[in-house]
């Protein structure tokens, strides 16, 4: 088997989950995995799984931006679309060890992931 690099591992995490196949994107997943997101520090895959598979259902469509790897680090900006916002970007920075995302830095603004204000 080919080692993958590790923009290939993140894009094919990625397709997985924004596609709403959580499973397969877990696989790319260490069990160890560390995501810094928005008011929380989710530790271990089980965590994360849970953060990933309750936000995966909400997606209407996904807009991506850009991408950047260098090394074992990997950077994608994207806009996730939901019912409340098709135009709040967001940003994740992956750290792969050992052919898994060891690391994830999310940074999105969550305000605009809740319902609507009323005015």
């Amino acid at each position: 088997m080919a080692h993958e690099s590790a923009l290939d591992i993140v894009k094919k995490y990625h397709h997985a989950w924004t596609t709403g196949d959580v499973d397969t994107a877990m696989t790319f997943v260490a069990d160890d995995v560390l995501c810094r997101a928005p008011g929380a520090d989710l530790r271990g895959k089980d965590a994360y799984t849970a953060f990933i598979g309750g936000f995966a259902p909400k997606l209407t469509g996904i807009a991506d931006i850009a991408e950047f790897a260098e090394g074992d680090r990997v950077a994608l900006f994207y806009y996730p679309q939901t019912a409340a916002t098709s135009t709040t970007p967001a940003t994740e920075l992956f750290t792969i060890t050992a052919g898994k995302i060891r690391e994830s830095v999310l940074i999105f603004d969550r305000l605009s992931y809740g319902p609507p204000r009323q005015d």
